[in-house]
Formats: C-alpha cells, structure tokens, sequence
C-alpha cells in the first residue's frame, strides 16, 4: 500500500511517502519555502515526496494526516469552559482561526492537494490519526526492534501530552496518558519563554544553557510548580501558567517564584540566575523522563525503549536514559517533533491495512534521515555558473582529501552532498565542519558563521569504530540525539583560574584535546558514522584521520540563524558567500572564498 503523510498546521509542516511498508522520501515545507517552522500546507514538499517516486496521486491509495483537529477542537473548547473568564480574550483571538482553517480541515486538504496538479482525489481517501499514535508509530515501526514499549513526550497532542504504550509485530497501542493542562513539554516551553528564547526553537538553547548552571532552583520549582509521583506522573499547579488562557506561557505568579523578576527581555545580556534555572529545569525534565521510562518498563517487561514526540530531542536527558534506565536498548526517532508526525501518520495507515511487519534487516527503516532531495552534478554546476563563482572538479578520493587538508589546516568547509537530512540535525549531508582539536573553533563557528549565542555548542561526528577511543559511548548514535561525556583521559587540566569561573566565562577553557566539541561539562552530543550509512562523510573522515590522526570532527548544520538548514545548491552557495566559511564542497565541486 502507497500512503502519502502530511503534518502541519501549527509548526514544522512535513510530507512523507510510504511505498509499500518503505519509507522512501520525507521532507520539511521549510527546507523548500525558506521560512523556518514553516506551519502552512506542505505544497512544496509533497512535490518533492511525489516527484523522487515519480508518481501521482493516482498511484496513492490514502492520504494520512498527523492528528484529528476535532479533538483537538474539543479540548480548546473545555479549556477555555474551565478558565472562564481568564480564558475569553484568547477564545476571540483563535476559535476564528480554528473554525476557518481546522475544523474544516478535510475540505481544506482535499482543495490544497488537488491544486498540485498530480490528479484528483477525494476526502474518502484522506484518514486522521491521533497525534500521539502518529509519533508512536514514527518511533516504533522505523525501529530496528520486534517489539519495544514505546514512550511519546511532547507540548500536547489532541489531549495527550505524554503517552506509554507497547509495539509487538504490527501492533502498536498506547496504554496510559498523562493528559493537558499538565506537560512536560509545555513546562519546559514555559521556562524556555522565561527565560527568554522563542518557544518551540529555543528549547535546545535552554538545554545548551544548563551545563553553565548550578540546580539551585530544583527544590523550588518540585515544591511550587509540579507535583511528581514515584512513577514520573505529574500535576502543574496551573496558578502560575499562562499557556490555558492567555497568549503567553507564565505569569507574574510564575514570576514570583523566581524573586518576582519578570521575563528575560530577548535582547538583554545572559546572567547566571538564567543559567541557574536553566540547569535545574533540565534536572527535572531528566528525573521526569527516567521515572516514566523505569515505569513502562515495569508495565511492559521490554528490553527495547523507542521514543519520539518533542521531548525525545532532548538529547541530554537521552543520554541519561541510555546510562541509568533499565532498558538495553533505545531507539528514538531523529525528527522526533512534529515534522517526523508525517512519516508516523503515514506508517500507522499503511500497518493499519497491512497487519505485517518485518524489521530491517540491518540498520533501520529511516535510511539514516537522508530521504530529502539529492543533485546531480549538472544541476549544481548550472547554479554556480549562473553565479559566476569558481570553482574545481575532482572525484570523490580527492574532493575527500582535499577537504580533509582544507579542515586540518584550521579552515571552515560547507559539507553539502547527497539527500538532504529529514529532521532538524544535519548529519554530513548539509553540514559545517570544522577542526574538533581547535581551541578557537567554537567561538568563529557561532560569531562568524552561524551568528549564533557565543555559549552554543557544537556535535561531534566521529567514525563509528573510534567512537569509545574518545567518547564514554560504545554504541551506535546516528541522529545526533544521545549526548556522552569525553573520555576522561582526553581531559586538560584546567588551572586554579579557571575553575573558579563563572557562567559564560567557562566557555573559552580548553577541556579536553577535542574542545571544540567538548561543552563545559566535558559533555558531546555524539553522531556516529559508518560507511554504510554515509560513505561520503565517512570518506572525509577517514581521510581526516589519515591526516590528523584524529578521526572526530565539528558538525553543525548549514545555515545561520533564523534560518531553515539550506536544502538546495542555490541555497548552499548564497549561505556560503554570506558567512564566513572558508571552502564550500558540493558535489564533487570545491570553491574556495579567496578565489571568489
């Protein structure tokens, strides 16, 4: 069965195409529109979906949609009821909204799929799943397990905001719920907005921020702001949250916790009371995660844990669940938010009408996250000779020595090749490397490529067989999403000074022989590579390696701030020009900025 899925509406739009139980193609609307979270139809990347199967709509026996807006509908609507008055000003804002565009939402994506111009379809062939199913299903059924329980955690969902369940064979069900206004992903979106990022894209900021903290609001917010059972269930005191019935997410209430300091304006400096809170919400996130995790495993008996939903990005509290929960084994889906709905919404229909399923025999069924669009040399020469820009062809041997020369030498490469990553990390198709041994590297990365806060850190990318000679990691980490401490004997000693800094004043302290990727906490949020997975990126590594002897390099992803990780050559040469990145290779074209 060939089933298209569509996520959108809210944030992050996405398609993705099954073609008889396989995932085959799976891209955010972003990435094409160039308007990061873009949250509107996925015309563009339906397109593509279609296009790198070519096929039409004739060949698509359903359409899956991520979530069931009447429920979700219902819940607004009991929401409001229940914080009657509090809730009016923000009823007249969105129920227009929600009656315009979502509760009329069959006949909507009817009219906006059949204005593609790939055939006709009719609403008998559009299905709506529950929002947590299709997480659950993009995590269990891409897994490379036969059975796992299953763990969704995210803002909300129709009513849902954390779900445990349990995948066998072609089964999936969700057994038990934590329910909205209580969210781990909401309290977490809440202290990100306190502390002044943007909700839903400054949580991995919040995370970033903690290592420079201290947990001493820990007590305060499990005495104050959450009740938290033995099990990791939990209740918010609703008093001092805003996200039910007004249009930000904390109140001064919130406020007064915190010794009635208002909100962080984005724009003003960051202190240590920030860095502070920041440490201790992601403690209690980490503690919530465990519980729930060592609950499903008592409830289910698994040895396997998948994971997907928002929170399931949270890769510190990932690495904890690997080091510390009961299972052996974990899977989490790489486009865990909303944007990887289209592949699980896809997944759960098409398992829905064919009850079997067989695990991949290696690996698993994401093909590594690289289902976007690919370029052949033809197309991205026409783009930089329309650009006038210069540039030398090699093959693949010398492009990948060339450029490991290029890194070693102390230089900034753009990485663009192949199929573009699904998700929101770059994994050697459209990434910025750097040298991981460069005490500099970090600072130039954010101020001078990224445009990015200075106290961000990078990921390693590391051959899959080096991987323990650096890291405390001995398994497979291919999505970037489980962070490992540096091995403690590639620590520096760090002087009597430098210990007794503060806050952001750690940064510029080498920790380790990798210090571009090793954060303040001597931790690294690992991507490991094969060269069955990548053979390109494991090239350049190895030939890095070959080089350098080090086999670990900077990976970020290729695009700067508030702006979507580029998709196309024209995107990957206007981000080159516009930064200051050293070489760009595309293709087995290399450009190098001197020439230019």
């Amino acid at each position: 069965m060939n089933v298209l899925g569509i996520s959108g509406y809210y944030h992050d739009s996405a398609a993705a195409l099954v073609l008889d139980g396989e995932l085959v193609a799976a891209a955010q609307e972003e990435r094409f529109s160039r308007k990061k979270g873009d949250e509107g139809f996925p015309a563009l990347a339906v397109r593509y979906c279609l296009d790198e199967a070519g096929i039409d709509f004739d060949d698509i026996e359903l359409i899956a949609f991520y979530d069931k807006p009447l429920l979700t509908f219902d819940r607004l609507l009991e929401t409001y009821l229940a914080f009657t008055p509090r809730g009016f000003p923000s009823f007249v804002k969105s129920i227009p909204v929600w009656v315009k565009q979502k509760l009329l939402l069959q006949s909507s994506l009817t009219k906006e799929i059949n204005a593609l111009g790939y055939g006709q379809v009719s609403a008998s062939r559009l299905r709506f799943t529950h929002h947590h199913h299709s997480h659950a299903a993009s995590a269990y059924y891409p897994s490379p397990f036969e059975s796992a329980a299953v763990l969704v955690m995210d803002g909300v969902g129709e009513w849902a905001t954390a779900s445990l369940g349990h995948g066998k064979g072609s089964e999936l069900t969700l057994d038990s719920e934590i329910r909205f206004p209580h969210s781990l992903g909401m309290l977490y979106s809440a202290f990100t907005y306190y502390l002044g990022f943007a909700v839903n894209d400054g949580e991995y900021k919040v995370m970033g921020l903690a290592p420079y903290g201290e947990p001493i609001y820990t007590d305060r917010m499990l005495d104050r702001l959450i009740d938290l059972k033995d099990d990791g269930s939990f209740r918010l005191d609703m008093r001092y949250f805003n996200y039910c019935t007004g249009l930000t997410m904390t109140n001064d209430a919130f406020a007064d916790v915190f010794d009635g300091l208002p909100r962080r304006h984005p724009d003003a400096p960051l202190t240590q009371r920030e860095m502070d809170i920041a440490r201790s919400i992601q403690g209690v996130t980490e503690e919530i995660v465990l519980r729930l995790a060592r609950t499903l495993q008592n409830h289910t008996g698994e040895r396997n844990m998948v994971m997907a939903g928002g929170v399931a990005l949270n890769c510190v509290a990932n690495g904890r669940l690997l080091r510390e929960s009961p299972f052996e084994n974990i899977w989490i889906q790489p486009a865990a938010g909303d944007a990887g709905g289209a592949v699980g919404a896809a997944l759960a229909v098409a398992y829905s009408e064919t009850p079997s399923r067989n695990p991949p025999a290696a690996g698993d069924g994401m093909r590594g996250a690289y289902l976007g669009p690919a370029y052949n040399d033809e197309e991205i020469s026409a783009c930089l000779d329309a650009h006038d820009a210069r540039y030398e062809r090699l093959n693949d041997d010398t492009l990948s020595e060339t450029v490991a020369g290029i890194l070693a030498d102390g230089k900034v490469v753009g990485w663009f090749q192949g199929r573009m990553e699904f998700g929101p990390r770059a994994l050697g198709n459209r990434s910025i490397l750097g040298d991981a041994r460069s005490p500099a590297m970090q600072r130039m990365l954010n101020l001078k490529i990224k445009y990015r806060e200075s106290f961000r850190p990078f990921a390693p990318s590391v051959l899959r067989e080096d991987v323990s000679d650096y890291f405390d990691l001995d398994t497979d980490s291919p999505y970037m999403l489980i962070v490992s401490n540096v091995r403690e004997d590639r620590w520096q000693a760090v002087s009597p000074d430098d210990m007794s800094l503060t806050g952001i004043e750690k940064l510029d302290v080498v920790r380790s022989d990798i210090p571009a990727v090793t954060h303040v906490d001597h931790s690294a949020r690992v991507q490991t590579v094969t060269s069955d997975s990548n053979p390109a990126f494991y090239k350049l590594l190895s030939a890095f390696k070959g080089q350098t002897g080090c086999s670990v390099l900077v990976n970020t992803s290729f695009n700067v701030r508030d702006e979507p990780i580029v998709c196309s050559p024209e995107d990957a040469y206007r981000c080159f020009m516009g930064t200051e990145m050293d070489a760009l290779a595309i293709g087995n074209f290399l450009l190098r900025k001197n020439e230019q």
